[in-house]
């Protein structure tokens, strides 16, 4: 079985549509003041987990700021490149892409924890028997892929298990994991927390989930911006960190506005009761997964922990200075 892992680069193939991501402030006439353009990569497609951000730019939080939001639905590898390169000064990205990025030279820096639990999980038919990561041995499990944040979950969950990748059968499945379990093609599947296990309960399927995160500490989806931005333009930082702090506290105290707010960025979303329901729950799961004592504080330890399973995947050389990967500053100047 060939297995590999989509590595981030320092060659980055900028488009003419690409090319600048802070625009200057254009003038707006009666509207108000000029604002601030800035493209943002989401790295999914647009959909309610991205409330917050669809909360701060629709009550004007951004606008506040003098930022002009743009939603990008690109990959997050390609964000992430873009934002090493300068090219943009921000993006969604998971928090194990960022030692990876900063091992190929892009000089990016997380500044914010939205996903304050790595969203990672292992969901089987509660048929199948398998409550712990020690279950799988023997068992056959379907991964979305053999990169990305499920995969580095993913060993990370088998590394606390004891178990090696030869100790499971597993196979590429993409992002089939609901039909593969319901048919049977599968005993496990590698998901998002929030999100398949919800469709398999909707389907009126009893599952046992395994979250990574009871069992490892794995920094999670964030902010990242460059070096380059930290240093000349420290206040365009804050002010966005500012923005989406804003929009996160108001999802986190009430879902019926993040729902609300959502239809109006999210294509269908309010029109078909049943699948609403169903994006309702996926919206309730991601709030468990975004609250904090302090919103956006990322931990050290997380650091640490990231770093030794990257390690130990073979896929970071040797560990970089937490100092060069985050910085609360951000967050602790705007809380």
């Amino acid at each position: 079985m060939k297995k590999t892992f989509l590595f981030l680069t320092i060659v980055v193939l900028i488009l003419a549509a690409c090319s600048n991501a802070t625009a200057p402030a254009t003038p707006r006439g009666d509207v108000g003041p000029a604002l601030t353009h800035i493209r943002l990569p989401m790295g999914y497609i647009a959909n309610v987990q991205y409330a917050p951000f669809y909360i701060a730019l629709d009550k004007g939080y951004f606008a506040a700021e003098g930022l002009d939001i743009e939603f990008d639905y690109r990959s997050e590898t390609d964000g992430m490149k873009l934002v090493g390169a300068g090219e943009l000064p921000f993006a969604l990205v998971s928090g194990e892409q960022v030692p990876l990025a900063r091992q190929q030279g892009l000089p990016v820096v997380y500044v914010l924890q939205w996903w304050q639990k790595f969203s990672v999980a292992v969901v089987s038919l509660a048929d199948k028997n398998i409550k712990t990561p020690a279950d799988l041995a023997g068992k056959s499990v379907g991964l979305p892929g053999f990169f990305g944040a499920s995969y580095v979950g993913w060993r990370g969950l088998l590394d606390k298990a004891g178990l090696k990748e030869s100790d499971v059968k597993t196979q590429d499945i993409g992002f089939t994991q609901v039909a593969a379990l319901q048919q049977g093609k599968v005993d496990a599947a590698v998901v998002y927390i929030n999100n398949e296990p919800v469709q398999l309960r909707a389907a009126g399927l009893d599952v046992n989930v395994i979250p990574v995160s009871d069992y490892l500490a794995l920094v999670a989806n964030g902010i990242v911006t460059n070096e380059k931005t930290i240093t000349e333009n420290p206040q365009l930082v804050r002010s966005f960190v500012r923005a989406v702090l804003r929009g996160l506290k108001d999802a986190l105290a009430d879902p019926e506005l993040a729902f609300n707010t959502s239809k109006k960025f999210v294509e269908g979303l309010g029109s078909d009761p049943q699948k609403d329901d169903i994006q309702r729950k996926v919206l309730a799961e991601s709030l468990k997964l975004w609250q904090a004592p302090v919103l956006g504080h990322t931990d050290p330890a997380a650091w640490d922990e990231t770093q030794r399973v990257l390690g130990n995947m073979g896929l970071l050389k040797e560990k970089i200075d937490n100092a060069k990967l985050f910085t609360n500053q951000f967050v602790d100047e705007v809380k």
